[in-house]
């Protein structure tokens, strides 16, 4: 797993729990540092080993925890390049999921050894979609619920998200979008302002 994002993962615990719950989280996983570097790579089982951790001293589902990682990762304000990632996917949301196909080519060109799940949509009907997601991380899919929530309020429109888990630890996420105009979506511009 790239050092990017075992990183978040820390900003996450440290930012959600504290850093007295990350210290505990390391402390179990005896991997004789306790940070992250963002150019290295780990092991799949590190960032699978982190989680459960995480599970564990909070007493919270995995899952949930997953998918607040999802929301951490384009909320917070000193992530928002994810968030700008993500944007330049469509001017709306029903774009925005027909470029999913294509996001870990992006993500590569903003850090070339980063390599996300294979990510597969498909619009089963109108306004209904099947996204599924192939990942060496069992969950990651939940981390994508997260993202799609968020990213779906900044167009402005209503979603409901379910997540199943099939054959091979295939992750499917099935998106129903009820109103692509629901609100008043979040101002973005194309290019990023400078001081």
């Amino acid at each position: 797993m790239h050092g990017l994002i075992n990183r978040s993962v820390q900003n996450y615990v440290c930012d959600t729990f504290g850093k007295d719950i990350w210290a505990q989280v390391i402390s179990r996983m005896d991997l004789g540092y306790s940070e992250f570097e963002v150019m290295l790579s780990y092991e799949d089982d590190i960032t699978t080993g982190l989680i459960a951790g995480l599970a564990m001293i909070t007493a919270r589902p995995r899952q949930d925890l997953l998918e607040d990682l999802g929301t951490y990762l384009v909320s917070t304000p000193k992530l928002e390049g994810v968030r700008r990632l993500l944007r330049f996917g469509g001017i709306n949301f029903e774009e925005f999921l027909h470029s999913l196909d294509d996001l870990p080519d992006r993500a590569r060109l903003a850090v070339s050894d980063l390599d996300l799940p294979g990510l597969e949509i498909d619009e089963r009907a109108d306004g209904c979609f099947e996204l599924l997601c192939r990942s060496g991380v069992p969950g990651f899919g939940y981390v994508l619920v997260g993202m799609l929530r968020v990213i779906a309020d900044d167009y402005g429109a209503l979603v409901l998200l379910d997540h199943e888990t099939g054959e091979n630890d295939l992750e499917k996420i099935f998106i129903t979008l009820i109103d692509k105009d629901f609100s008043q979506g979040r101002k973005f511009d194309l290019g990023a302002r400078i001081g």
